[in-house]
């Protein structure tokens, strides 16, 4: 089987194909945000391979995190008869629509990531457990920080869900501690050079600060960039999300931890799902799925690849 990857051109509001058949009864589009990002990139592939495996056609697209451009992807995805959709979607709030689109059309949804905030319009909805995995960096920031002293924290964008879900999990944990002190908070997007950004003018503002806390690891990695660059290693960085770029400053000793999401391992459950339902019209699962996150820290940071931990 081909895999088929849709590049932003003319064709349908911003998208071209590479594939020959018009049509595919056997085709799963696969929605995600930019590939730049790693995590997204690790979610396609992942989809891509299982579907593979399993005798599909894949059609993979990104969004952009655009909620214009996701509702142009489900239109193609509708248009190409794809049997289903796998998709890290582009809001809460603004991917419902979209999603209800593509049931009317009788085309099943299956959410990985983040979450829409309805039920019913897609078949499953797969995300770590955001909230869980939150609680484990925070602990391990509060005991690489001796319980004291002046913090920051990265938040995600704050239109997706899981920024507000991990924050609220950092600081049921934080709070707990009278000696940590939150002395700055701001949102970088998701964005690494925003958080580059926004890491220079805290330093300026709070030169005392002793650790930042991010929503996740490419913010982490803007933090982190900032700090050497002004040669503060004394201050705890911690990230959220399992990537290889972090993975590699934990061992180098200029991040002290982050938290795997399954991302690869998420993305192959959601297209068996969706054979699955194709086959049987059941998942014989919840619609909402939760998966734990796992600490990753110089203890364990060599065996994590790709999102993924090896045993």
């Amino acid at each position: 089987m081909k895999i088929r990857y849709a590049l932003f051109g003319a064709l349908f509001a911003g998208a071209a194909f590479i594939g020959t058949s018009a049509y595919a009864a056997d085709l799963i589009a696969i929605i995600t945000p930019s590939h730049d990002n790693p995590f997204f990139a690790t979610e396609a592939e992942g989809a891509a391979a299982k579907a593979k495996a399993l005798g599909y056609d894949t059609l993979v697209l990104v969004h952009d995190d655009d909620a214009n451009k996701q509702n142009q992807l489900i239109d193609s995805a509708i248009a190409r008869k794809a049997a289903a959709i796998i998709l890290d979607n582009a809001g809460a709030d603004a991917s419902i629509e979209a999603v209800q689109k593509a049931k009317a059309a009788g085309i099943p949804s299956f959410l990985i990531d983040r979450e829409i905030n309805k039920t019913g319009v897609a078949v499953a909805q797969i995300v770590s457990n955001n909230y869980q995995g939150a609680t484990l960096g925070a602990q391990e920031f509060a005991k690489v920080m001796g319980e004291k002293g002046p913090y920051a924290e990265l938040v995600g964008k704050e239109s997706d869900t899981n920024a507000g879900i991990r924050s609220k999990g950092y600081h049921d944990v934080l709070d707990q501690y009278p000696d940590l002190k939150m002395i700055a908070q701001q949102s970088a997007n998701w964005s690494q050079t925003e958080a580059y950004s926004k890491m220079q003018t805290m330093l300026q503002a709070h030169p005392d600060i002793k650790g930042v806390i991010s929503g996740n690891d490419t913010m982490a990695m803007g933090a982190s960039a900032a700090l050497q660059a002004a040669h503060r290693d004394d201050v705890v960085v911690v990230g959220f999300d399992g990537s290889n770029d972090v993975r590699d400053q934990i061992e180098a000793g200029k991040i002290a931890a982050t938290v795997l999401q399954p991302a690869y391992f998420i993305a192959q459950l959601a297209v068996e799902e969706a054979d699955q339902y194709l086959k049987t019209k059941s998942t014989g699962k919840p619609e909402k799925q939760s998966i734990d996150c796992i600490l990753i820290t110089k203890v364990n940071a060599k065996k994590l690849n790709n999102f993924q931990l090896a045993e």
